[in-house]
């Protein structure tokens, strides 16, 4: 017969793990009740389509180029050609999405996007395709990303209740990431037995797809923003969204830390072929290792916050994990031994996510509706530009001292901005949450009617 102690033990055993599965399951049931929301489910059913076949397009671009140039600048001439359009024309974007209906701008600019890649495909399959022609269809298709990027930031707080806003941008960071796997497989996979021509014909089956799920998406006007111009100048409505932003005592100084981990730490992804090949001596296998790393990190860190739940403590996540980010690159830059590195690429991955999806649904949750397609255009330049921009400034300075101090320095850099707004976060946290908390007192149970 057993003695007492070890029955008393047995059963706390046993609460303890009940009490563990029902903290599991109510916390991926954050996850179950965004995706009940119907419009919700069909935007990511189909944007993870569109997402793969984006990646898809991208690596099979890059292996055109490389095939018809054989140049590392013309590498770089597109890649500029895809970015450079997103800088001009973003703020300008940001008027659109506050002007017109969001949804409407993403089934236009979707099949301006699939009408681009029916075009390299038809042109790549009966190679009529040369450099100069395919870097105006990326130059057209960096438009089409330009204006598509802030309607579709600020399109998904339409999509959920805002108490879900936080686990829903933390879902679309899941999908990218996982696309990020399955595009360039796919890529590599259809280049070799196909051609490159059936990449890009993948990628326009994907904007199909879509545009399927965006045409079966309905919204009541409640979860729209006021549309209109009130007959001023889109410059002035461009200098109203800046004014707001730099007014803001919470975005502002959480955008400025966003901008520092984008340029100082954040590039160091577009730096791994370096450091795989002359830091771990490790060539093209040693890159797609550290490139896995940091994907499944960010896709951990995605379904951590996911399940976390709703927008309380958002804004001290977001600044947290901004501190481990740039210590986790610090710890790579400082490494040599490729276990180390890769441990601290997945580290980073992790934290990257999280900081980067906080400070996103934060952001969304406390931006005024009236400017949120301003404010979330800045933001996506920033995110966008701001890895291509430290990529160059560090990746000009390992020419002279090696890849690893730019980075170190970046870091540091990074968190010397985190301190200061650190030592600001009452004020920060205060000004973020609280529209947040009374917008989640007030909130209209109008999303109930989109549950399947």
């Amino acid at each position: 017969m057993a003695p007492a102690w070890f029955g008393s033990k047995l059963c706390a055993v046993r609460r303890t793990g009940f009490t563990t599965n029902i903290l599991m399951a109510s916390s991926f049931n954050h996850v179950t009740e965004a995706l009940k929301q119907r419009n919700f489910r069909l935007y990511v059913s189909g944007n993870a389509v569109s997402l793969v076949g984006l990646w898809t397009q991208r690596i099979a671009v890059g292996w055109l180029t490389w095939e018809l140039t054989h140049s590392g600048a013309w590498l770089g001439a597109v890649a500029l050609a895809d970015l450079c359009p997103s800088l001009i024309i973003g703020p300008f974007a940001g008027v659109i999405a506050d002007r017109v209906d969001r949804l409407r701008i993403m089934r236009i600019v979707q099949t301006l996007a699939m009408i681009q890649a029916t075009t390299l495909a038809l042109l790549a399959l009966v190679e009529w395709i040369s450099i100069g022609i395919l870097i105006a269809l990326v130059l057209a298709n960096g438009i089409v990303v330009g204006v598509n990027q802030p309607a579709r930031l600020a399109l998904v707080s339409s999509l959920v209740p805002r108490r879900h806003l936080s686990t829903a941008v933390a879902i679309n960071s899941i999908v990218f990431n996982l696309a990020r796997f399955v595009g360039p497989a796919l890529a590599g996979i259809l280049i070799l037995t196909v051609g490159v021509s059936a990449a890009f014909a993948v990628n326009a089956a994907s904007y199909l797809v879509f545009l399927v799920a965006l045409a079966r998406i309905h919204l009541d006007k409640t979860s729209m923003p006021a549309l209109g111009s009130n007959g001023r100048s889109m410059v002035a409505d461009v200098v109203e969204g800046v004014r707001y932003l730099a007014g803001h005592a919470g975005i502002g100084p959480l955008l400025l830390l966003v901008t520092a981990l984008s340029v100082g730490v954040r590039c160091y992804v577009e730096l791994l072929p370096g450091f795989a090949a002359d830091v771990f001596s490790r060539g093209a296998g040693g890159l797609a290792a550290l490139g896995s790393a940091v994907g499944v990190g960010a896709v951990a860190g995605g379904i951590w916050l996911a399940q976390r739940g709703g927008p309380p403590g958002l804004a001290r996540v977001a600044m947290f994990h901004s501190l481990l980010t740039a210590l986790a690159i610090l710890g790579f830059a400082a490494s040599d031994w490729f276990p180390a590195g890769l441990f601290f690429a997945a580290v980073s991955g992790v934290f990257m996510a999280i900081s980067g999806v906080s400070a996103q649904s934060i952001i969304q949750l406390s931006v005024e509706s009236k400017v949120r397609g301003r404010v979330l255009s800045l933001y996506g330049i920033i995110v966008r530009a701001g890895p291509a921009v430290g990529a160059m400034m560090l990746g000009g300075a390992s020419e002279l001292v090696g890849l690893r101090p730019p980075l170190v320095a970046g870091a540091i850099v990074c968190v010397s901005v985190w301190l200061f707004v650190w030592r600001r976060r009452a004020a920060v946290e205060a000004a973020l949450e609280e529209r947040v908390i009374v917008s989640e007192s007030v909130e209209r149970p109008r999303h109930l009617s989109e549950h399947s």
